[in-house]
């Protein structure tokens, strides 16, 4: 079984197939994006993987407006595991989410996944501060989705040895600085860490590789040219925990 990411796919289907808000706006790259996901998708992820996807996954405003894009990414192979992202204004209460889901879908927050001996976890996570925050408000959020990433470190079982990681927002400022995310991974046994998020000339900041032990990896759709990226292979599990 394999484990792919791929974050900030930013669809917008109508009930006819249409893109109400076409991507090409952004950049030539974004030209007929949905397609390029479509077709890159097809061609390394099978059934019996998992894709991860940490948010600003639609332009959607209500889950009546999300279905279109979620009978997009239903129609495509594999388990899928989404998670909130700053742009992902549908998102409503987990119970009404998890309502509409189908077949092969699962939520990633306060919780996590196993597969084999790989837990999924992760959370939105916010803006990491270049230093203290000026803002009470923006304080406030980052603590709750600090927080929110210890439930879900704090949900992995006993024994089991890789942790992965995903964001929507990078766990590090813009001076890649180690931030309190990044010691709380370090904390609980962390290995990979995945975050999308940024997108155009913010692709020149992209934080990769390996630091305080821990392999980073930025999945934006447009950086990774549409194609979902593996991030590892899991031994011994022959298809996805559904």
């Amino acid at each position: 079984m394999k484990l792919f990411a791929l974050g900030d796919p930013h669809l917008s289907f109508d009930a006819e197939g249409n893109e109400y808000k076409p991507m090409g706006i952004f950049g030539d790259s974004w030209q007929d994006h949905g397609e390029k996901i479509r077709q890159h998708w097809l061609d390394c992820v099978t059934e019996e993987d998992v894709v991860l996807l940490p948010g600003d996954i639609s332009w959607a405003m209500t889950l009546e407006e999300f279905e279109p894009d979620l009978k997009f990414l239903e129609q495509l192979p594999g388990q899928k595991i989404i998670a909130k992202g700053n742009h992902d204004l549908w998102w409503d209460s987990l119970s009404k989410i998890r309502k509409i889901l189908p077949e092969g879908f699962a939520v990633l927050q306060n919780n996590c996944f196993v597969f084999g001996d790989v837990a999924v976890c992760g959370t939105r996570g916010w803006t990491c501060p270049d230093g203290e925050f000026s803002d009470p408000h923006d304080e406030k959020i980052f603590q709750r989705e600090l927080g929110r990433l210890k439930l879900s470190l704090d949900s992995v079982p006993k024994g089991i040895s890789h942790k992965i990681v995903m964001f929507h927002y990078p766990p590090v400022n813009g001076k890649h600085e180690k931030s309190v995310f990044v010691e709380l991974m370090e904390q609980y046994g962390v290995e990979t860490c995945l975050y999308g998020h940024l997108h155009s000339y913010a692709l020149q900041n992209a934080f990769e590789g390996t630091h305080w032990g821990i392999d980073f990896h930025l999945v934006s759709a447009d950086y990774l040219a549409f194609r979902p990226k593996l991030i590892c292979e899991i031994a011994g599990v022959a298809s996805a925990q559904k």
